[in-house]
């Protein structure tokens, strides 16, 4: 009987330990960021706004150094492409959401962005923090979750949606919820698809830390072409064209994922072919 467990490669145990490293530097960060960032950052003069702007600085810094971290010491590459065209006022990001990480990758390029988060992470010790100095959204799927959300895009800021709510589950497509439809069609200037792209899959809901890969990670993250919303309100009814916009997104992102190949993957296959070997 043939087995079908891929051999470990890519220092596969080093990799264990370095994620181990990784999840211990994300969890002291936030609390870190929560005792010794924060609190000096809103004694400094400014409104509501500025210390928001400060807030979300910093977390744009530490991402960019955890990011990098996760790269140096072998864990994922990672390939973005169209980086520059994020952060425009009024943009409302739409990214599907494959793994854990997805948040860091968009928060860690986006400058001063805004983000629809879970409502769970608001209470948890090492992420409510950073969520509330930096004015984040937190999901409670009430109607004042989407009057903020639209006031947010209509006064000009760039908001960072995952239509999905949660991570998508291994082996499936994105489903997405009609919500951030509704958000665009109310108040974004602007809709920019983001398409990540991760192969292995790991980090997937309820999927411990320490299970990892038996490969590295490889990422791709493509920005595709601006979005104008007004191609469906203008035409439709909100209703009808929050149906029409999800329907579309759906279809988009489906031909994109199945398109976009993570750079070196070919290489990675033949090398399990070919019996490849890690430690």
């Amino acid at each position: 009987m043939t087995s079908t467990t891929q051999p470990r490669q890519d220092f596969w145990l080093w990799r264990l330990v370095a994620t181990g490293m990784a999840f211990t530097m994300f969890g002291l960060g936030g609390l870190l960021l929560r005792v010794l960032v924060f609190p000096p950052q809103r004694l400094l003069p400014g409104g509501k706004q500025e210390r928001q702007r400060r807030a979300r600085s910093a977390l744009n810094r530490t991402f960019q150094l955890f990011i990098r971290f996760m790269v140096r010491v072998g864990i994922l590459t990672v390939e973005f492409k169209g980086a520059d065209r994020l952060g425009k006022p009024g943009q409302m990001i739409l990214a599907n959401h494959p793994s854990l990480l997805d948040v860091v990758f968009l928060v860690g390029h986006v400058k001063n962005a805004n983000c629809i988060v879970k409502h769970g992470l608001a209470t948890n010790p090492f992420t409510r923090g950073p969520i509330a100095n930096a004015g984040y959204i937190t999901n409670d799927e009430s109607f004042d979750m989407f009057d903020r959300a639209a006031d947010v895009l209509r006064n000009g800021e760039t908001l960072i949606v995952f239509p999905e709510g949660t991570r998508t589950p291994p082996d499936a497509p994105p489903q997405f919820h009609r919500g951030a439809c509704a958000i665009a069609l109310r108040g974004a200037r602007v809709v920019t698809p983001v398409v990540i792209k991760m192969t292995p899959r790991s980090l997937t809901k309820g999927e411990p830390w320490y299970r990892i890969p038996p490969r590295r990670m490889r990422y791709v993250i493509q920005v595709g072409e601006d979005i104008d919303p007004a191609r469906w309100s203008g035409a439709h009814p909100l209703p009808i064209a929050g149906r029409k916009m999800n329907a579309w997104l759906h279809a988009y992102f489906e031909a994109e994922l199945a398109r976009i190949a993570p750079a070196g993957a070919h290489l990675n296959e033949q090398a399990t072919q070919d019996g490849g070997s890690g430690v």
